[in-house]
């Protein structure tokens, strides 16, 4: 049996020694789509910053593994992981505006991040972002490429983030609260996109959400994380539909009108 592309192997992250996941396994097999439930400070986002390297000062990996097509993060030099990191892996951030240089235009960021990985004219780069901008729902695409991240809404900025991370077509793309700062309408382009990036190019998922609609509308596995342990895993429909841990019952119960809103209007396509 071929392995799975991404393998999480009792897991334990710990920040300046204090253990915030605990021994986690999950595995994320090639071109489905995993998301990762459970309240604030469950330590979903945290799993994800582990496999790209950015638990940033006192943050590491104290026991466990993390592999990508059977080879480990962990092992990796720097240089070796950011080499994967934009080509191999991306990210999509929660607050994607933050993690943009404030002084630099975003067509400028954006030929620089995808020209990292790749031989490429600015022209070429600036037609695909392009491309990419509009098919997330904004109006003025070149405008936005000409902006500085000031200049952008913080809804805006959050679909530059994401076009930047499509970008290089990943082969694992990681999204960590891609939707929390779009309005429904946003939400529903840009997990339409998703549906179509993984369908089409066979891209492998792992979104970190607290929307259970998202969920819905494009899970076929699901991790429910609560206190940074796994409570329950498996297919989606097994999950959504037939919960066994008493914490995920709470979650579907709790989910807010929103997420049953962008579930629905995903239905009536």
């Amino acid at each position: 049996m071929p392995s799975p592309l991404l393998a999480y192997d009792q897991v334990r992250i710990a920040y300046d020694g204090v253990a915030v996941v605990r021994d986690v396994s999950f595995c994320v097999e090639t071109g489905t789509v995993t998301c990762i439930v459970g309240e604030s400070g469950s330590g979903k986002s945290t799993l994800v910053k582990a496999a790209m390297g950015l638990l940033g000062p006192g943050g590491a990996v104290t026991d466990g593994d993390i592999r990508y097509g059977g080879t480990s993060l962990l092992a990796l030099s720097r240089k070796e992981l950011r080499a994967l990191c934009g080509q191999d892996l991306a990210l999509v951030f929660q607050d994607s505006l933050s993690a943009l240089t404030p002084l630099r235009r975003i067509g400028d960021q954006v030929y620089e991040a995808l020209r990292a990985h790749r031989r490429i004219s600015r022209d070429e780069c600036r037609g695909l972002a392009v491309a990419v901008l509009a098919r997330l729902g904004l109006d003025d695409p070149e405008r936005v490429l000409a902006s500085y991240p000031f200049n952008l809404s913080g809804g805006m900025g959050q679909r530059v983030g994401i076009a930047m991370a499509l970008l290089s077509e990943p082969k694992v793309l990681f999204a960590d609260e891609p939707t929390s700062a779009l309005d429904t309408i946003a939400q529903r382009q840009v997990i339409d996109l998703f549906r179509r990036i993984n369908e089409q190019r066979g891209t492998t998922i792992v979104l970190v959400t607290h929307n259970m609609g998202v969920v819905r509308a494009l899970a076929d596995s699901v991790v429910v994380l609560k206190d940074g342990m796994v409570v329950e895993r498996g297919e989606a429909s097994q999950v959504l539909d037939s919960p066994t841990a008493p914490y995920t019952r709470e979650l579907l119960r709790a989910t807010p009108r929103l997420a049953r809103d962008v579930q629905g209007a995903m239905n009536h396509d």
